[in-house]
């Protein structure tokens, strides 16, 4: 049977596996970068270098002509089309000859992409087939799995996602970028049994009266996660192991854990230490950039440690969103944990606004899910539990919160 390879509900286009090998076959040129919104398309295109053994660069569809002139130093890329070798894609007919086919790739084969740029220029990290691969588990009884994919495609979290299915002959659902009541019947339309997402996806969905119980697992990663949203997960997907993962452009996935502390695995606990409480990862578990110039790679998390032998910590924030005010540093992530216990609060985004006389100020944005809370109630109930130096002092109610292009929550 031609099983379903990928459905994008944005376009309501199904592809099925033949249709995936037909195009492959089809396909005339190859171009080492990638830019394009569609899904498809980007998924495509990495299956064909990695056949060709062509180096692959992935752009993001949003990526501007000056943006890419920065980052790539070309100002006409789509001129680098060549065309396609069709012998070495003669042995491909089939699903299981396309996954034989990618399971013997090539040890020169590379695919760069760009750090999501929230705090500047983005940067290139390259990685090799073995980067993404590395904790993929191909087996039998993961063959039946459903993905639900609920990342960009062009950066490491929806990449490690795509690999995960692609290699057990998985279908893949879209749900990024998706209308709440799209997503919610995405997942029970297609049995989806995966889904691997950030905090703020998660935090954005109305799960509080529904039950998805084909759910089999759910993957956190890129945020700090809060316990209250883990209990909540757990409610809605009856069926699910809830996994809370840390993972980097740089480094892709290294930790595990099914709540909020994290432990290193004796494998991994030479290549990890703490610097004044920011973790810093050894270079041999990161992909290859220029920027990356040092034997140890400052990851910009902030961790609290609950234990130093083993080594047992938990995240609290990046370093660079921390926020100074006359002095005392306040973490936005503690800040909007404790405002998401406020009945009424759907999602909450902190961050700050320079000051001339104490240097910034606390602003929080809310979506509320119901008319009747107001900021006076916020105040009263943030006085009891935050130090006045954490108190917002601007707080406004949005009909939405805006996330940045690899779906984290975006402050200002």
């Amino acid at each position: 049977m031609n099983s379903l390879f990928f459905f994008d509900s944005s376009n309501n286009k199904k592809y099925f596996w033949q249709e995936l090998i037909d195009q492959i076959h089809d396909s005339k040129e190859f171009n080492p970068f990638c830019k394009s919104d569609d899904y498809f398309e980007v998924f495509k295109q990495i299956v064909i270098s990695i056949l060709l053994e062509e180096k692959i660069t992935l752009l993001d569809s949003d990526f501007s002509h000056e943006e890419i002139f920065k980052l790539t130093g070309l100002e006409d890329y789509k001129s680098l089309q060549k065309g396609i070798d069709k012998t070495k894609l003669k042995h491909i007919s089939t699903k299981s000859d396309l996954i034989r086919e990618l399971k013997n790739c090539s040890d020169q084969w590379e695919i760069t992409l760009y750090t999501s740029g929230t705090t500047g220029l983005p940067k290139s990290v390259t990685h090799k087939f073995q980067s993404f691969t590395r904790y993929v588990k191909i087996s039998e009884s993961n063959s039946n799995n459903v993905w639900g994919f609920a990342y960009n495609p062009t950066h490491m979290a929806g990449l490690q996602v795509f690999f995960q299915a692609l290699m057990n002959g998985n279908s893949i659902i879209r749900l990024f970028e998706l209308p709440n009541d799209i997503i919610l019947s995405n997942i029970q339309e297609f049995n989806i049994t995966h889904i691997s997402a950030t905090p703020t996806f998660y935090r954005l969905l109305d799960l509080k009266t529904k039950t998805f119980p084909s759910v089999l697992r759910i993957i956190s990663g890129g945020e700090k996660i809060d316990l209250n949203k883990i209990r909540e997960l757990n409610k809605a997907f009856i069926n699910a192991e809830i996994r809370n993962v840390y993972a980097s452009t740089e480094a892709g996935t290294l930790f595990a854990s099914q709540g909020d502390q994290f432990s290193i695995r004796n494998e991994l606990k030479n290549f990890v230490k703490l610097v004044e409480n920011e973790l810093h990862i050894h270079k041999s578990l990161l992909g290859q950039s220029g920027f990356l110039s040092d034997e140890w790679y400052a990851s910009g998390d902030l961790v609290e440690i609950i234990n130093q032998d083993p080594l047992v910590f938990k995240f609290l924030s990046r370093k660079n969103e921390m926020i100074n005010v006359a002095g005392y540093k306040v973490n936005p992530n503690e800040v909007e944990e404790v405002i998401r216990e406020i009945n009424g609060v759907n999602e909450v985004s902190v961050f700050a606004k320079k000051n001339s006389v104490i240097g910034n100020i606390i602003c929080c944005e809310i979506v509320k899910g119901s008319e009747e809370l107001t900021e006076a109630d916020i105040r009263k109930y943030l006085q009891s539990k935050l130090q006045e130096f954490k108190l917002p002092r601007i707080i406004k109610f949005v009909s939405q919160i805006k996330t940045t292009r690899t779906g984290k929550l975006k402050r200002k």
